[in-house]
């Protein structure tokens, strides 16, 4: 394993750096040495090490500010201080910058080795619970849908059961839920997974191209019909269509996919004589179909036809403790997609993300963590990297009205309050104030628990 860990020193003096040197590479460790701060941060941005020895006193830039930068960019390095200036308190505040030991000049090898040991031991275990955390990953996924909460649960046996049948399924869910997923899931797990798996928008089409579309023309049945070609119900032979967004299907429409269903059997455009086809029909929503149906914009007997069965998808913020998992997921995803080096998010912007409302749902969080993870200068992203987010969250100016920066401070700190149920601590770390400074806000804008 020693062949495997890599020490970079960092120490103003030659005979300190050299000696270390000797002896890591004697014991069988890959080592480099380092003058200063400055010339340490410029190696870490080349390569990584996994151990860095820091003086605490350097010209320039000393040992605690080199740990603080290196704990905060390169959080998978561990440090060690090294001084002849030691007491109990630097060592204290070297810990609390994120120093993994502290060592005293001058220190016998023993002691180096000890120090050693007892880091590679530590890493060995970082590596067992990132794994371990990595089964448990695939443990809270179903197909490519993330999520261990109840309402996910539930869902899940939905798309199992169902999936053994051939009856139609609406699936209902606000935008950006993940509803085309679920309808993979089920296609995926059905006895038609080996034929197509056709998704059809039917918002993005017009009336007309999306009847072509579907029942597919003949050679000259229409203007620029110069060969004929098939639809999308002869296409997906014997797989699944899947219908998104149905709520925005015409009333003309409406009709023909009824009959289609009905029968079972498709009349080309520029044909008389039917066809029969095999499919199974999934549809989504994000619409009020039963008012729809009230006003007349949706036909009942198609609705009865396409909700045999409903799936609904839960609404990201009535599942909150899957966050943090959909979190990790897309930032392992855009980090390595975007060859950046970002692999976690702090606790109190990790906080925030769970208190944020998600009115975009899935497809919002992974927007932001992608945002953040592109434009962030660290490894590990902060409440600032979400900050974009929250501008504005529950401080909007009434309409015709700009609204006072008091006002302003007012309804911004009521409603993170009001979002963490008036948890003071959470509250707190989401405005990244102290605990003594939102009470102080609190009485001066005289918020009260509602």
């Amino acid at each position: 394993m020693k062949q495997k860990i890599s020490v970079l020193i960092v120490d103003d003096e030659l005979i300190v750096r050299e000696s270390l040197f000797h002896w890591f590479k004697k014991e069988g460790y890959t080592a480099d040495t380092a003058p200063s701060g400055e010339a340490a941060l410029g190696m870490l941005e080349k390569q990584s090490f996994d151990v860095l020895f820091v003086d605490m006193k350097m010209p320039g830039m000393d040992g605690l500010e080199l740990v603080r930068q290196t704990r905060e960019r390169y959080p998978d390095s561990s440090v060690v201080i090294i001084t002849a200036y030691g007491s109990i308190d630097t060592a204290v505040t070297a810990m609390k910058k994120g120093a993994a030991d502290y060592l005293l000049k001058p220190f016998k090898p023993d002691q180096l080795a000890l120090v050693m040991e007892k880091i590679l031991h530590q890493k060995r275990m970082d590596n067992e619970c990132r794994f371990l955390k990595g089964e448990l990953s695939k443990r809270t996924r179903f197909d490519n849908i993330i999520g261990e909460s109840a309402g996910m649960q539930q869902l899940y046996t939905m798309i199992t059961d169902v999936a053994e049948t051939d009856a139609p399924v609406l699936i209902l869910g606000e935008t950006g839920t993940g509803k085309e997923l679920v309808a993979k899931a089920i296609h995926a797990k059905s006895s038609r997974k080996n034929s197509p798996f056709i998704p059809i928008n039917c918002g993005s089409l017009p009336d007309t191209l999306m009847e072509s579309e579907l029942f597919g023309f003949t050679r000259g049945a229409f203007t620029g019909a110069h060969t004929g070609r098939k639809g999308y119900f002869e296409v997906v032979e014997g797989g699944t269509l899947f219908l998104d967004e149905i709520g925005e299907v015409s009333q003309r429409m409406q009709v023909d996919l009824l009959r289609v269903l009905e029968d079972k059997k498709i009349t080309k455009i520029g044909e008389t004589t039917p066809r029969e086809v095999d499919f199974r029909l999934i549809s989504a929503t994000r619409q009020k179909l039963d008012q729809m149906i009230r006003t007349g914009a949706f036909r009942q007997d198609l609705f009865f036809r396409i909700n045999v069965i409903t799936l609904e998808v839960p609404a990201l913020r009535n599942r909150a403790s899957d966050i943090p998992l959909l979190v990790d997921h897309f930032l392992e995803r855009y980090s390595s997609e975007t060859n950046r080096q970002v692999d976690r998010v702090n606790p109190a912007a990790m906080e925030a993300l769970i208190c944020y409302d998600w009115p975009g749902n899935v497809r919002e969080l992974e927007n932001a963590v992608e945002r953040a993870v592109v434009l962030s200068k660290s490894r590990t992203l902060t409440l600032a990297d979400f900050r974009f987010l929250f501008q504005g969250e529950g401080s909007t100016p009434a309409q015709g009205s700009m609204g006072t920066l008091k006002q302003v401070e007012k309804d911004h700190v009521t409603g993170i309050l009001n979002r963490t149920g008036w948890n003071i601590t959470r509250t707190a770390k989401i405005l990244d104030v102290s605990r003594t400074t939102l009470h102080r806000i609190i009485r001066r804008n005289e918020l009260e628990k509602p």
